[in-house]
């Protein structure tokens, strides 16, 4: 198993800037070029690298900076995959929700060009030595949960056992190699599915649409697994389950219970990223399920909002999650990225600051500067 760069860490997406979300304004209206955009990006990413580093974190990300969406833009990249744009809703309270994307398999899936490749390289361009690049992309789940079989083209695939796992695993497999060869050793994959299957509303709407939310989480981990199978030697692979994260609001709820032992038993994953900042996620006891020589990164540092948490709660929670898994097998994080979506949460720059340092203070002193 590989190991985490270091006991803190953050999810990976950072509030744009303003100057940013203007050149994409910009852009749609066409009054700049995709390459003048990617200059703009180059600038804010520089800026957001030099944040982390003055922060003393050790894992760097661009932010997401060149996205809009942390998942479509990605996989709207691979062969035989169609998205659509996500809408907003008008919840009842007044907040907006961002309704779940329509994701499509119509032909074989397939990589067909580098897609994070160059990303990566000008990231690595601007890290500091001893830091490592760490690159985010959404998990190859997503292929599958959001529209179940018939989001999944029949031509293409009359049966989904075994081609269309293999098929989307060789693709994810051919991007890491991709990444390896320009001397990415981080990535974490994105996963809203299995913390959608602890909600009881996520999980009605898998039996409607024909899948059993029982058996998915054990079928995902085998798929994962596809992925793990390809993943080039030397490469840390994450996964972080997300409950969504949209303008400071959340789609799912519920303990991580009916997902914990497909999630950290079967899985061979390395570190597990899980959302804990509140009482939505329920309590630590699906943690007992966590094997030997793998991490679990504590996300109890909410980025949804801008009060700081207390450091000494903290600690105690730490120590509580402590009774159900070793000590030496946890981390802490913040909950989410800060901006998932291109519009951000409702944060401020400077809380997202003081939140990230909490981190690292409140990691130090819990286990050193190991």
């Amino acid at each position: 198993m590989m190991h985490l760069p270091a006991r803190y860490d953050h999810v990976g997406s950072f509030l744009r800037p303003k100057y940013l979300l203007e050149a994409r304004e910009r852009l749609a209206r066409g009054e700049i070029t995709p390459q003048a955009l990617r200059l703009v990006e180059d600038k804010a990413i520089t800026e957001v690298v030099h944040f982390q580093q003055e922060l003393g974190l050790k894992s760097i990300t661009d932010g997401e900076f060149r996205r809009t969406y942390f998942h479509i833009d990605f996989l709207e990249q691979m062969g035989g995959v169609k998205t659509d744009i996500p809408v907003t809703v008008l919840r009842p309270d007044g907040t907006e929700e961002l309704a779940p994307p329509v994701i499509r398999v119509v032909d074989k899936v397939r990589h067909t060009k580098d897609i994070q490749r160059a990303d990566f390289e000008y990231l690595r361009s601007q890290i500091a030595p001893g830091m490592t690049p760490k690159v985010t992309i959404p998990s190859p789940t997503m292929l599958h949960f959001r529209g179940g079989r018939a989001g999944i083209s029949r031509e293409a695939y009359p049966e989904l056992e075994p081609a269309f796992y293999d098929d989307v695993a060789k693709a994810y497999g051919d991007e890491l190699r991709s990444l390896h060869a320009a001397g990415c050793r981080y990535v974490q994959m994105d996963d809203t599915n299995l913390a959608y299957l602890c909600d009881e509303k996520m999980r009605e709407a898998a039996r409607l649409r024909g899948d059993d939310p029982n058996e998915l989480p054990h079928r995902y981990a085998k798929f994962i697994n596809k992925v793990v199978a390809q993943k080039p030697e030397g490469m840390l692979l994450a996964m972080h389950l997300c409950r969504g994260n949209f303008k400071s609001t959340h789609a799912a709820a519920g303990n991580y219970e009916p997902v914990a032992e497909a999630l950290l038993s079967e899985m061979n994953i390395d570190a597990f990223f899980l959302e804990y900042d509140d009482d939505r996620s329920g309590d630590f006891r699906p943690l007992r399920f966590l094997k030997p020589g793998k991490t679990v990164v504590l996300g109890l540092v909410t980025t949804k909002f801008g009060q700081l948490e207390n450091k000494d709660a903290l600690k105690r929670r730490i120590e509580e999650a402590a009774k159900y898994a070793p000590m030496e097998q946890l981390a802490l994080s913040p909950q989410c990225g800060f901006s998932s979506t291109v519009h951000g949460n409702n944060i401020a720059v400077e809380d997202q600051r003081s939140k990230l340092r909490l981190v690292v203070e409140t990691a130090k002193e819990m286990w050193g500067d190991s």
